[in-house]
């Protein structure tokens, strides 16, 4: 499938913002996607029909760029002068049957000067001269930069005397792979081989293996020149098939520089693995300052553990100084850590930081909520299970053991009554009575000892809590730090994806359309 070119930068700045917004991209890589142009020279033209081929003049001051389209036209159609710079404006020249689209606002119609002809050699035409690119203007140089987008074939002027012009040149190595080029040296009349020479050596390092060089001199009638060879050049050129050709190849170099750029972006956003192993560098890290931490909380858990065993309960302000600003830093220094060895390995930070700032004020939260349930359930029982399990016993023994005393007193009160009517002696004495009190007595009276010397201490219990819900509330923060990890893991496989997506799509084959021939003369117009 063929994805059009201006649905694909749509879609990549629609990705910047959003990769932006996350914090996976910086603005400055952002503000380069959103100004990829996505203009194209058929963006000019209404497709009702066959569109024309769009040819530029682009050259340096008093080159003689509107001397040449003033002599293709016949008439004086471009402003020449001696003054610098030369041209100021843009010319056109197309044929009446030429209908131009509705141009973008940086290109009014008011700032073009326009000419028509009735010419059918030049009807699938539309002559442009632009204007001085050097110029020290910068008026002259945007508007220059705004048309480039929308050239077909580029004729390269130069003179003698100025064919070294680096402004110029160093567009041309920008722009080479999107335009077809042509080279005129104007004022050939003033020229010597050894300059067409070294032009064409410069042309060559540019990537021209035969670049097609006119020498024209407009400046002197009689002289011998290749201006009509241009001429021909350019009408053998204007073909449906050859705008197609050069159409393909301007999208596709458009989509191999789009791709390049996000390409570029997936670097900024790194991979799932460099990811992970930031939960293993969290995990050891925090095992640290865990250490760390614990050694800090024993004073202050001592304190809170006597508190509850007094009150029986603590206030938010006393829990809330176990989480105190000495703690609060040594967290901060972990997460900062871990940001630092993220950038460090060239990874998101802006999008870590975004996840983990939430994460910063939540830990006192957690330990407050973990370490108060521990002391509750602690407190509600108190010591161990073997512990428990022995008072629960002594519990029952404090009151079955004094029942089966009084029970076995009363017994021998009743055996004692009964045989006594029998032989008529006394059953009743002062030993029995002593006895009797102290077996009850002790009866009762051991199990409660027992339960008064082995109840556990309260605070003993509370710090045992207090202990246990610092050990979980670790792990809990410990967890937390790696789900958002795992979340940002999660964000950068959907931004990544959608970026990825974009670029198969700019790797998907154009429409079939009839090669170019290595040997053809556009081939020699062309640079990869």
């Amino acid at each position: 499938m063929d994805y059009d070119y201006s649905d694909l930068v749509a879609n990549t700045k629609r990705w910047a913002e959003r990769a932006v917004a996350a914090g996976w991209i910086d603005q400055h890589t952002a503000r380069q996607l959103e100004a990829i142009d996505s203009r194209t020279p058929e963006s000019l033209i209404d497709r009702s029909s066959s569109r024309p081929l769009i040819v530029a003049f682009m050259g340096g001051t008093g080159v003689g760029k509107s001397t040449l389209l003033n002599r293709l036209a016949g008439q004086s159609i471009a402003k020449t002068g001696v003054e610098r710079p030369t041209s100021r404006e843009v010319t056109m020249y197309r044929h009446r049957a030429v209908h131009l689209s509705k141009l973008p606002e940086n290109l009014p119609f008011d700032e073009i000067r326009q000419a028509e002809h009735d010419d059918e050699t030049n009807k699938n035409v539309i002559w442009i001269d632009m204007p001085d690119f050097d110029s020290t203007a910068l008026h002259n140089q945007e508007i220059v930069l705004q048309w480039l987008p929308h050239i077909d074939v580029l004729i390269y002027v130069v003179s003698p005397e100025r064919y070294r012009d680096n402004k110029a040149w160093r567009l041309l190595l920008a722009e080479g792979g999107r335009h077809a080029w042509l080279f005129v040296m104007n004022q050939w009349d003033r020229g010597e081989a050894v300059q067409y020479d070294d032009f064409k050596e410069q042309l060559s390092v540019a990537g021209f293996d035969a670049p097609i060089i006119f020498k024209t001199a407009c400046g002197e009638p009689d002289f011998p020149d290749e201006f009509e060879n241009l001429a021909e050049t350019i009408a053998t050129l204007a073909t449906e098939t050859t705008v197609k050709q050069l159409e393909s190849r301007n999208t596709q170099a458009r989509k191999d520089a789009l791709k390049m750029s996000l390409v570029d972006c997936l670097k900024h956003v790194g991979n799932d693995r460099d990811y992970r192993k930031l939960s293993e560098r969290w995990r050891r890290s925090w095992q640290d300052t865990g250490r760390t931490l614990q050694q800090g909380f024993e004073w202050p858990l001592r304190q809170l553990a006597g508190y509850y065993a007094e009150h029986d309960k603590a206030s938010k302000q006393q829990q809330s100084e176990l989480w105190d600003a000495w703690v609060q830093s040594r967290y901060e220094d972990a997460l900062d850590d871990l940001i630092l060895h993220a950038d460090a390995n060239g990874l998101a930070t802006a999008a870590l930081k975004r996840e983990l700032l939430q994460l910063r004020g939540k830990a006192e939260k957690i330990m407050y909520d973990q370490t108060e349930l521990a002391v509750r359930q602690a407190l509600a029982n108190p010591g161990h299970a073997a512990h428990r399990a022995f008072l629960k016993g002594m519990r029952f023994c404090e009151i079955v053991l004094p029942l089966g005393a009084m029970s076995f007193v009363g017994y021998q009160v009743f055996s004692g009554y009964y045989h006594s009517s029998l032989d008529y002696r006394n059953y009743l004495g002062a030993n029995f009575a002593i006895h009797s009190s102290l077996f009850v007595g002790l009866s009762w009276l051991i199990p409660f000892f027992i339960l008064k010397k082995l109840k556990p201490s309260l605070e003993k219990a509370a710090l045992k809590g207090l202990k246990k819900g610092v050990a979980i509330a670790l792990i809990q923060i410990e967890a937390e730090i790696v789900n958002a990890i795992e979340k940002l893991c999660q964000q950068r496989s959907e931004i990544a994806a959608e970026a990825e997506q974009i670029i198969r799509q700019c790797e998907s084959s154009q429409e079939s359309i009839e090669t170019i021939r290595s040997d053809s003369r556009l081939a020699r117009m062309l640079v990869d």
